[in-house]
């Protein structure tokens, strides 16, 4: 079995779309495409999980089509 196959089977789905709508633009927007290497240039097809007690959300740049990930840290969580 794969290594991204067995990180798939361990993913807990959780739903972006229950976030505050401000939220949810602050995360599609406020983005790094590894690919493009470069800032905001936004998310879109987010999905967002938890693996191994860390929180993602990933979806694909709206420039090149890649993958975009955003891993979720306390500091996101302070206003809470």
């Amino acid at each position: 079995m794969m290594i991204d196959q067995k990180m798939n089977e361990n993913r807990v789905p959780r739903d972006f779309h229950a976030r505050d709508p401000e939220e949810q633009q602050l995360f599609l927007t406020d983005t790094w495409c590894d690919h493009c290497q470069q800032l905001g240039l936004g998310m879109r097809d987010p999905e967002e999980y938890e693996l191994f007690g860390m929180i993602f959300i990933e979806g694909k740049c709206c420039r090149c089509g890649e993958a975009v990930l955003t891993e979720l840290t306390e500091d996101d969580f302070d206003d809470e």
